[in-house]
């Protein structure tokens, strides 16, 4: 395996795998992932662990207080309701004027048919969170609005540590977070505005009050 970190190739594979393993909570909340871990896990150089660390920091699926090695968050019960709300607000505004234009985008309906493919598998319920990120990404981003877009992809990183626990608790089931993301694509594409916003909003209080009725029996 190369070391070379120049080319962004290997990095980039670095981070979709940790990525990968943090949401899955394969590496669960609390774990320090280091560079020198990370480097002999890969077999790379620890300038490039370093990059692809970084950029999961960035993205909130990992925190690096000052001189220390970085972590997989430990969310608290305040951490989960302020990023279900927040994330409420930014996403049934975004839905709502991509409601309003009446087109999907190609990338969440692709989304949307690899979480029902998951949810007709036997295993599907351990899989899905990675087509539920993808297809509400792929909304928001294809709404006309790119501040509304930046604010979500600001949310996002730590809404995937929420999504990952409740795929990882078995909260949801693969075939009711994909009916709820039916509902949301035909209200878009009938254009109904106020009724994307709603479906949207009930689907992401749902998970969330999913969430916490299980951290509330497992959190002394």
């Amino acid at each position: 395996m190369t070391t070379d970190a120049t080319s962004g190739v290997l990095p980039d594979a670095i981070y979709s795998a940790l990525r990968s393993a943090i949401i899955s909570q394969d590496i669960a909340p609390g774990t320090s992932v280091t560079e020198s871990a990370a480097a002999l896990r890969f077999g790379v150089a620890r300038p490039t662990a370093k990059t692809a660390i970084e950029k999961l920091v960035a993205d909130g699926l990992l925190r690096r207080e000052m001189h220390q090695t970085a972590r997989v968050p430990r969310l608290s019960r305040a951490d989960i309701v302020d990023l279900f709300d927040s994330r409420a607000v930014v996403e049934s505004a975004a839905i709502g004027a991509l409601a309003s234009g009446g087109t999907l985008p190609a990338d969440a309906l692709a989304a949307h048919r690899a979480l029902l493919a998951a949810a007709s598998d036997s295993t599907g319920d351990d899989g899905f969170a990675t087509h539920d990120i993808a297809f509400h990404r792929a909304l928001v981003a294809g709404q006309s609005s790119p501040r509304l877009a930046r604010m979500h992809a600001l949310l996002m990183g730590e809404i995937e540590l929420c999504i990952g626990q409740v795929q990882a608790n078995h909260l949801l089931t693969a075939t009711e977070v994909g009916a709820q993301h039916q509902g949301i694509l035909d209200a878009v594409t009938a254009g109904d505005a106020g009724l994307a916003e709603t479906l949207t909003r009930e689907h992401i209080v749902g998970s969330r009050d999913r969430l916490l009725a299980h951290f509330d029996t497992t959190t002394d």
